[in-house]
């Protein structure tokens, strides 16, 4: 008889993301859009330095690096990292109306993508640069 397979790394026992965290260089900016412009409501707010939202299961903090004092922020006009929020297929066209109301620029309008994504991509106060698909 068999068990079950063996675990090559401890890592394999990782089942979910449980938080991302976006480390900001400009807190407000950052928190105002998060906010005011993608409307995302706070879920906790553990410090000035730290802000999280709730967005499905998952969380979405904005915090203020301090960790390791010699860690230095990306430089300005490169993304640090890209997140992709999962919607409704006219969600996405319904996004992009919003924001470009806000005044928020679009890196790409809403497009149908080969591989079955409708895509929308634009970017935050600290030049992260953010997607809003939806499967087709």
């Amino acid at each position: 008889m068999t068990g079950p397979p063996e675990i090559k790394s401890a890592f394999n026992a990782i089942r979910a993301i449980d938080y991302t965290i976006i480390l900001v260089r400009d807190s407000t900016a950052m928190r105002g859009f998060y906010e005011n412009v993608l409307g995302f409501p706070i879920a906790r707010e553990l410090s000035q330095g730290w802000i999280e939202y709730r967005i499905g299961a998952n969380t979405l903090a904005l915090a203020q690096p301090k960790r390791l004092a010699s860690d230095q922020l990306t430089p300005r006009g490169a993304a640090s990292l890209q997140l992709a929020f999962k919607a409704g297929r006219n969600d996405v066209d319904r996004c992009a109306a919003e924001l470009t109301s806000k005044g928020v620029a679009l890196m790409e309008p809403p497009t149908d993508q080969p591989f079955g994504h409708r895509t929308l991509f634009f970017r935050d106060p600290d030049g992260n640069l953010l997607e809003v698909y939806a499967e087709i």
